[in-house]
Parts: structure tokens; sequence; C-alpha cells
């Protein structure tokens, strides 16, 4: 059977169960139909398909569970919610595990802390298991499958990395039922090694392409891919001169990462597998929608790793999700409001010629304030007056009667006592399909893939390097090429400001900005809300046509409170781990 990867891989379990195994049918008459012995599974690539399934399932939640994460406390999209960008609609948020995560709450990070420390070393001792049977394969599959565990363990690695700084390398299957051994914290010198060797190792094994029925695996350029990335994430500044080996580099490593970290990017460069997607449209409606396109289209060359969504979008079990139900005004139907700019960001946005708004002579006009903006603020933003679907976003008040009256999108849809809308007057466009139809099934819902790397990320993580490595030059071209992409004016000199403005908005909402604030070690101001109060705004046209323009707290200072501790760089280790191994603890934190 010939099926794409990104289709068959979340349908194999459905396939198995309703084909029986079809030539495998002699199995089940020697065996329990809910245990296979090992040396059956490894013989046969359909079952060992199956069995690689969750590293692919649990290496990001995607799409899938931005909302259910918040409410549940189950996933890690922690790399989406924590930062300055976006903010929720539903105030009983803030009484659960999302507000207390926001608080700063010991209990409910060491609750989260455990699940995802759980969850990756699951996959780990899974990955170890096929490893150590890697002679039983089935030829036909035995390089391929060798790769992916290779770079899922890498991955793993990487994940753990970024989240709990060293942790225990465990290279082979492990009991502590029947084995005694302790197994030590991992430095960041012997960390970054392990997943280096381990994505190299993988890069080996694994094409450059895949072919259609392969697609959603990885290649040698993510093999790449995943090296720039932990070269890149340890030269930050934060793991930097640290007096502990699992937290950082006991010196200055940074430049040294770095120049790592650009000799894997140009490796993955030299693949000639990926780049920008460029947009022949000229004026700003045709940019705005090609823009918008690029999140949309699967699997394109812009993409180098990307979470495989089921096609029909089936919420209920083949890996779809609800991003465009959960983020929809309610207008449209949407009683969640999940994803809600905040203003900090849109003013983020320069204005069409490049200049900041703050600039005396950049054109900003504080009464007209969606004017004249940088193309992509109409892309990624809905905005009062912006179109989306045929309808005009009403995202205002009218004074009537001496009443400040809502408009259609700040109106509750339904009769739903939990229903929201935006808290910050403004809705998320970005990753959003125009066209999707949302209704009372909340079982079919949305598509789209989750990019999770791509080639606009590389320039800028790449430019960021030029930067700091003194090629002022390389560092502005390869910022320009984003924005001629875009058709906004090329910068003729660049700063650090110019980088990190950049980053912010052609990486808006992507899941680089918290950890971007993690490296630089500034997460403590600007995930704090008495630093760095989250604001929205509020548009209302009075009775003498006039219009006034406010900017409220929404999260932050006088409302919800934000703290980014310094022991937040960390999650602590599970509990368990560390009495049974001796491990020392991250600092700052107490078992609850």
């Amino acid at each position: 059977m010939k099926l794409k990867f990104k289709s068959y891989i979340y349908a194999l379990p459905l396939l198995l169960a309703a084909t029986g195994l079809g030539a495998c049918d002699g199995i089940f008459r020697d065996h329990p139909i809910d245990k296979l012995p090992a040396d059956i599974i490894w013989a046969d690539p359909h079952l060992v398909d199956e069995y690689v399934l969750p590293w692919y399932r649990n290496m990001d939640d995607g799409f899938y569970t931005y909302v259910t994460t918040i409410m549940k406390g189950l996933g890690s999209e922690y790399e989406t919610w924590y930062s300055d960008q976006l903010t929720v609609g539903k105030s009983d948020w803030y009484s659960g595990d999302y507000g207390s995560i926001l608080k700063s709450s010991q209990q409910d990070i060491n609750t989260r802390a455990r699940t995802e420390w759980s969850k990756f070393y699951g996959q780990i001792n899974s990955i170890n298991t096929l490893l150590e049977n890697e002679d039983k394969l089935a030829p036909s599959v035995k390089q391929r499958v060798l790769g992916e565990a290779h770079f899922f363990r890498a991955w793993y690695y990487y994940k753990m990395l970024r989240l709990f700084g060293g942790t225990m390398i465990i290279d082979r299957t492990y009991d502590p039922l029947v084995d005694p051994v302790r197994f030590p914290r991992a430095t960041y010198e012997e960390m970054v090694k392990f997943i280096c060797d381990e994505a190299e190792l993988a890069s080996t094994l694994l094409p450059y392409e895949n072919a259609d029925s392969d697609i959603g695996r990885p290649t040698k350029g993510v093999c790449y891919m995943l090296r720039a990335k932990t070269y890149f994430w340890v030269a930050g500044e934060h793991f930097q001169n640290q007096e502990k080996g699992y937290l950082g580099f006991p010196d200055d490593r940074s430049m040294e990462m770095l120049d790592l970290a650009a000799a894997e990017y140009d490796r993955v460069i030299a693949t000639g597998e990926y780049g920008l997607i460029q947009i022949s449209g000229t004026t700003k409606k045709d940019v705005v929608a090609e823009y918008r396109n690029i999140f949309l289209t699967k699997n394109s060359r812009e993409s180098i790793w990307e979470v495989q969504h089921a096609n029909d979008g089936d919420f209920s079990y083949a890996n779809g999700h609800k991003l465009d139900r959960d983020a929809a005004a309610s207008s449209f139907g949407g009683t969640v409001a999940a994803y809600n700019p905040t203003q900090n960001h849109v003013d983020e946005y320069r204005m069409e010629n490049g200049k900041r708004i703050s600039d005396k002579d950049s054109g900003y006009d504080k009464n007209n304030p969606y004017e004249g903006r940088d193309w992509r603020f109409y892309a990624n933003i809905l905005y009062d007056g912006a179109e989306w679907n045929g309808h005009t976003m009403d995202i205002h008040y009218e004074t009537v009667d001496g009443k400040e009256v809502a408009g259609e999108d700040l109106t509750k849809y339904g009769t739903s006592t939990s229903a929201a809308v935006t808290r910050t007057g403004y809705y998320m466009a970005k990753f959003l399909n125009e066209k999707q139809k949302i209704d009372n099934d909340e079982t079919t819902a949305s598509s789209q893939n989750c990019i999770l790397w791509r080639y606009a990320e590389l320039l800028l993580d790449y430019a960021e390097i030029d930067f700091k490595r003194g090629r002022t030059g390389d560092a502005l071209d390869k910022v320009n090429q984003i924005r001629r992409r875009v058709k906004m004016p090329e910068l003729t000199s660049i700063t650090w400001d110019d980088i990190y403005n950049e980053r912010r908005v052609e990486l808006a909402f992507e899941k680089t900005i918290y950890w971007d604030l993690l490296r630089w070690n500034v997460a403590e101001k600007y995930m704090t809300g008495t630093t760095n109060p989250l604001y929205g705004v509020k548009i209302v046209y009075q009775a003498n046509g006039n219009r006034r323009i406010t900017n409220p707290v929404v999260n932050g200072r006088n409302t919800v409170v934000r703290y980014f501790r310094a022991r937040q760089y960390y999650y602590p280790l599970d509990w368990d781990d560390v009495r049974y191994h001796g491990l020392e603890q991250n600092p700052e934190w107490v078992e609850m």
C-alpha cells in the first residue's frame, strides 16, 4: 500500500485494526492478539513503523494541544503561551494551570516538568530498545529506521537540554527494578557532544530528500539543522560562565558555539533542498495573501521540519487540531478566543517605509495606528476594520445613550456562559485558514501542519551569528532577503535592534520566541508583569464622531500577575530520579 507518510503514520493503528494485519493473520493464530514477541515486531516493516510512531507523535504537539494544554496541563506549549506576543481570552484559564504557571507556581511547574521528563525518557527508552535489536530489523527498512532512531534520540535530548539543562544520558535499555546502576547528570559539554554525534550518525543513514511515501520523516538537512540549533542554543548568553556544568559552560564558549552553528547552517544550505518561498504579488493585498499561504502549505520548500497533522482535520483521532476554531472571532462562531495578540507585539511592526513607529519622521499616526504598517502586520493580525473571509472585523465600542456598546467581535457568541472574546482588541490571523468552516462539530476542524523550523528562521539565526561575529554586511544581506520577500524596503545598515525586531516580526507566534528570551538572558524582564505588562487596545467611537484609543493593561501589573523567576530558566528534574540517582536538583526548586 502506498500512502504518503503524513497520512500513513497517523492512520497505521486504524489500518492494522481494520485489516487484521492482512498477510500477518498467522501471527495472531500463534500469539495473543494484544501482545507480540519482539522478534515478530522487528522483522515486520509495518509493525516497526507502528513501533516508531510514538517518536513522532511525542516529538512536539504542534497545533494539537495549544488550548487543551492550558486547560489540562498536559502538553509542552510553553513555547507559544509564555512570551509577550500572545495572551488568552478566557478569564477562567487564569485560575487553572495556565494562570498558575504565569504566577510561577512551584507546584504546577513541578507537575508539568514531571510530565515532560517522563515523556522524554519514555521515548528514549523505546529508541534504545530498538537500537539494541537493530540486527533483527527487516533489511528493507533497516537503514531508514536506524536513522530515525538516532535522530530522535538526539531530538529528545535536545528538548531536555533546553528544558532541564544537563540530564542523565541513558543510551541503553534500563530497568531500575533489575538494574542497580545510577546515572549522573551530564554537563553541557557532554550533552552537546551526545546530541550532535547522534544527529551526525543519523545524517549518514538518511536521504537528502524523502520519497512521497516518506514525507514527514527526518532527512540529512533536518539532522544538520538539529546540530545547528543545538550549537545555537548553547551559545546563548545565559549558558556562559556557569558554576555548575549541567547549567552551562564554566567559561565563555559563545563564539566557538556560534561558529559551529554557522558551519551546520552552511550544510543545510548546501543540500539545496530549502529556500524562501518567493512572493510574486506586488500589491499589499496580494503579498498578504501569499505570505499567509506559506503557513498553510504542507511540507513546502521553506519548511525544514514540521509536525504532520492529518489532512482531514479529524481532531478525534488522526492528529488533527482545532486551531482555526480556537482562534475564531465571535462573528464566526468562535467561543474560545485562544490567541490574542498583544499591543506589545503590534507595536513591533514598523512602518511601511521601514522606520520604527517611535521615529519622529516615521509617518505613524496614533489616531490611525493601522495605516502604513509593515505588510506582515496585515497578514498576521486581525484588528478593528481588517477584512477576514468577507467580514469587516468589528472590534470597537460605540457610545449609545451614554453607554459603550460592544461591537460584534467583542460580543460573546451564543448563550454559553464560558464563551470568550479577545481581551486585547486583536485576533490572530497567522497560520489560520480563512475559509475553514467553524460549526458545532468539534471533532473535525483544521489540518494545516505546524512548522517547527523553516528557512527564514535559519537566515535569522545566521544573521544573529554574523552580527555577533562582526560580519555586519552578511547579517544585513540575510535580513534583507526576508524583507525583500514581503516587498518591504531593504535596510541600508543593521543594528542589534534591527535583527531583534525582524526576528520578532517574521517569527511571530512561532515556537522560537520563548526560547529566544531564555537564551538572550532577558526572560525575567519580558515575561514579568511588573517590568513588561501586556497591553491591549480599546477603541471607542464617541457620539460626536471622534474615536478614542487607549491601551489598557490586560495581563500584568494591574490584573493577572505574571512572574518569571530565575529558577524558571530550567524546570525541576523529576524528584523520584533526583533521589534514586543522587542528582543535584536545579537551583531554587523544592519538592511539592
